[in-house]
């Protein structure tokens, strides 16, 4: 199971829709690692900037599968990943188990940096044997 949805969360969800403020409380208690990461690299993003690459990413392999889980948990999902993408006003990107980055959100997609770091070639060169089973 992704998310720990909350009897009051169900009972909204049946009712009609959810605000993404309560999606986004869900998905940050149900998700701490990849909430935390994804927090972490937008506020430098926001804050000390890109430092002229357009972009912050991780490449720090998660501590544990539990966290490592979470992560493909989150990005995997389009409800999750929108909700993160809005909540902290970023696009995400994702290369594997670890390699994360955060794009500002009015121009990633029509940024060079983020075609490229999405690119099939991207993929292929950041693999790794070591991240054959990450």
């Amino acid at each position: 199971m992704s998310l720990d949805v909350s009897p009051d969360l169900l009972d909204a969800a049946e009712r009609g829709e959810v605000s993404d403020e309560q999606f986004a409380e869900c998905v940050r208690d149900s998700l701490p690692y990849a909430w935390r990461m994804v927090s972490d690299l937008s506020t430098r993003l926001h804050v000390d900037g890109s430092g002229g690459t357009g972009f912050v990413d991780n490449t720090t392999p998660p501590p544990d599968e539990t966290a490592r889980g979470q992560l493909l948990r989150a990005l995997a999902s389009d409800a999750i990943r929108g909700c993160l993408e809005r909540h902290f006003g970023v696009r995400l990107a994702f290369q594997n188990c670890h390699r994360v980055a955060v794009f500002p959100a009015d121009t990633a997609k029509d940024s060079e940096v983020y075609s490229r770091f999405t690119s099939v070639r991207a993929q292929l060169l950041n693999q790794s044997p070591l991240l054959r089973d990450c």
